[in-house]
């Protein structure tokens, strides 16, 4: 009996060999020029990431993003916004994880579920500073060299659907004389 004889046959494949997920908040403290009297606006701008394969069972994403607040000071008399780039790191624990890979290469790919967004941003209790809490949520995958097993039919035998005449479509004479050679050019 011959390799190809057998009933199963080894396929090697990229495959998704870990999958997480991650919601995240926190907290950061800006200290704005000004004494702030109110708050009028923040959003969360420019938001980068990258992933990398940390542990067995973690994913690392190291990001940054800024923080604009938009105030008013000097008793609500003047505005300006505030501008705070901050970076972070989550780390991702793998919910699934395939052991079966044949090498230590992967593939990361990471997708974000929700753009860092600001859930609340106040004025703290001293008033010389701004509290803004932010949320993101990220969703992980890990991409790695595997194999698949596949039943094979020994006994298999051409059909003729498997014939190659089969599948040789030609054109008739009164298919031919339809076609127009300069349809690009010719305009009606």
């Amino acid at each position: 009996m011959t390799f190809l004889d057998k009933e199963y046959r080894e396929i090697i494949t990229k495959a998704v060999c870990g999958k997480g997920r991650k919601f995240s908040k926190e907290s950061h403290s800006i200290s704005p020029s000004h004494r702030p009297s109110s708050i009028l606006g923040c959003w969360v701008i420019n938001h980068l990431y990258n992933a990398k394969k940390k542990s067995e069972d973690t994913v690392e994403i190291n990001g940054s993003y800024d923080i604009n607040i938009w105030y008013s000071y000097n008793d609500n008399t003047k505005t300006e916004v505030a501008t705070e780039r901050v970076t972070y790191t989550d780390i991702i624990p793998l919910s699934v994880k395939d052991d079966n890979s044949i090498n230590d290469e992967y593939d990361v790919i990471a997708k974000v579920v929700q753009q860092p967004n600001c859930l609340e941003c106040k004025i703290a209790g001293n008033g010389g500073k701004v509290t803004v809490e932010i949320e993101r949520e990220f969703i992980v995958q890990i991409i790695g060299d595997t194999k698949v097993f596949v039943k094979v039919n020994p006994n298999w035998e051409k059909d003729e659907d498997d014939d190659e005449e089969a599948w040789d479509y030609k054109l008739t004479d009164d298919e031919v004389k339809d076609v127009k050679p300069d349809f690009f050019h010719k305009k009606d």
